[in-house]
């Protein structure tokens, strides 16, 4: 499973391998369910967790029925648990979503809900993150998950995030981050996707987040949350919803 996992996810383009998980997700779930873990976005219950990662791979790290990772998991907690965007009008700007996500939020009425990539082959919007085509001050929410790392001007695309984003407007913006790298890592001479996936994790990543990039984000104009959420719960429910104890939850704000 280890390495028919590393091969789709180094030789396959991200787009065919969505439309691909579409038709084949139902019969993963089949063939994993069990009892001892607890996917919280889908409510099932799995014998194992898939192993993911495009170098070394993490055991239990992709539920078999959402495709989610260990980082989509302790969101999914975070909103349900510490938020209300479950139950309060909202509009939010999903870039580059998650394709379980883009299931539920859709389906949520309290919802005005505006997914946006330039590449993704299930947005509702083809958008640039350098230029993006909203008016300032549009969205209530915003979420930007494990883009940034992909942009080489990533201030232009914090800035404009910012901008689309409402005043007392919040978001979550993942990235790749090394908790004891102060300062991040980039090199933009390395363009072959070998010494990219050495040096940066992934075959397409331009950089490592050390922990300024908080700086980088209060640059933009964000007010930041430097969150270890999933810390909060018990080591046998971190293990139950396959999370990671040290992984950060990057939490912003505009005043």
């Amino acid at each position: 499973m280890k390495k028919l996992t590393k091969f789709l996810l180094n030789k396959i383009p991200r787009p065919a391998l969505i439309q691909m998980s579409v038709w084949a997700r139902p019969l993963i779930y089949q063939f994993f369910k069990g009892n001892q873990f607890l996917d919280p976005i889908d409510g099932k219950s799995y014998r194992k967790f898939l192993p993911y990662g495009y170098g070394n791979q993490r055991e239990n790290a992709l539920s078999p029925g959402t495709l989610s990772l260990e980082r989509h998991r302790q969101m999914w907690l975070y909103l349900q648990n510490e938020t209300d965007f479950f139950i309060k009008n909202y509009k939010v700007l999903h870039i580059a979503p998650e394709q379980e996500f883009l299931r539920k939020f859709k389906k949520m009425s309290n919802l005005n809900y505006i997914s946006a990539d330039l590449y993704s082959p299930i947005v509702d919007v083809k958008a640039d993150i350098l230029n993006l085509p909203f008016p300032d001050d549009s969205f209530d929410v915003v979420f930007c998950n494990h883009v940034l790392e992909h942009i080489q001007d990533d201030s232009k695309a914090m800035k404009e995030l910012y901008r689309v984003m409402k005043p007392g407007g919040w978001g979550i913006l993942q990235v790749p981050m090394k908790n004891s790298l102060q300062k991040t890592y980039e090199d933009f001479t390395i363009t072959d996707p070998k010494e990219r996936q050495k040096h940066f994790g992934q075959y397409d990543h331009v950089r490592w987040y050390g922990m300024d990039y908080f700086d980088r984000l209060k640059s933009a104009g964000f007010t930041t949350e430097v969150n270890f959420y999933s810390q909060k719960f018990t080591d046998e429910e971190i293990k139950k919803y396959g999370l990671r104890k040290n992984e950060i939850l990057p939490i912003v704000q505009k005043n």
